[in-house]
């Protein structure tokens, strides 16, 4: 029996894996909604053969969801294939974004199952076991992703792409205000000269990294899923994102939570 969601998920990890795209889900399997559109991702997992191993935060900030024109940030799934190990070279082969974007990622001690009323800040932060700078390479399966939709964006997994997530910030991260917290990032080219150098803040995730997971435990609560200990939250790029090429390095200093550095090849 054909399954329509299933087979649209097919369709788009297929294209995934050849690192090519397509202008949109063929009719009969494009999603028609947002329910749809989570329908779809909702069967990632299965069609990829891979665990989930954390969610990400696609359009944290106003300028973000006007960019890909949703009305607010959107959900996606980190399987295990898509993280990659500190240090370790990232290929852009495939990859039509070409930016990496440097983020607060949280990782959980405690499972956060579906409940009726939703958690607070103070609650879901309870849960959480330590903090992580991280960055994504963010892609989409889509050639013009900007007009995709918010539909389809859902059911390509909210433009996941390839994560790197850092060690976790040394004790003492839960004193400070993260909304205000400076991230200074810098793009160095093959020669190892920098090309630019761009600043952001915790506050360009929906005002507060911490704000930001709590709406995704939420979100996910209202879907009836859970979150679980181990699984990490990357909550969305702290700065406007970092434009990057092959042999490009970006390194992202975080101050008091630590450094990251990548680097790129074809």
């Amino acid at each position: 029996m054909s399954h329509p969601f299933r087979d649209a998920a097919r369709l788009l990890w297929e294209h995934r894996q050849a690192g090519t795209a397509l202008d949109a889900l063929p009719a009969p399997l494009r999603p028609h909604d947002a329910d749809q559109g989570h329908a779809i991702q909702a069967e990632l997992p299965t069609v990829a053969g891979q665990a989930v191993v954390g969610w990400k935060i696609a359009a944290t900030s106003a300028a973000g969801q006007a960019h890909i024109g949703v009305p607010g940030p959107l959900p996606g799934r980190i399987l295990a294939g898509f993280v990659r190990p500190p240090g370790e070279p990232v290929s852009l082969l495939g990859n039509r974004m070409r930016v990496a974007e440097p983020e607060f990622a949280f990782r959980f001690g405690q499972d956060l199952p579906p409940r009726a009323a939703p958690r607070t800040t103070a609650e879901v932060m309870a849960a959480v076991a330590t903090l992580h700078p991280a960055f994504e390479l963010p892609d989409s399966r889509y050639a013009d992703f900007v007009h995709a939709g918010q539909a389809q964006l859902l059911a390509d997994d909210a433009c996941c792409g390839v994560f790197v997530f850092g060690p976790a910030a040394p004790e003492g991260w839960r004193g400070l205000d993260l909304a205000v917290h400076r991230v200074h990032a810098t793009v160095f080219a093959a020669d190892g000269q920098p090309r630019y150098q761009r600043e952001g803040e915790g506050r360009a995730a929906l005002g507060d990294p911490r704000l930001a997971l709590t709406w995704m435990v939420n979100e996910l609560s209202a879907r009836g899923i859970s979150l679980y200990a181990g699984q990490t939250v990357s909550t969305g790029t702290c700065m406007v994102p970092l434009e990057v090429a092959p042999g490009d390095r970006v390194e992202a200093d975080y101050g008091a939570l630590g450094r990251m550095a990548l680097t790129l090849m074809a």
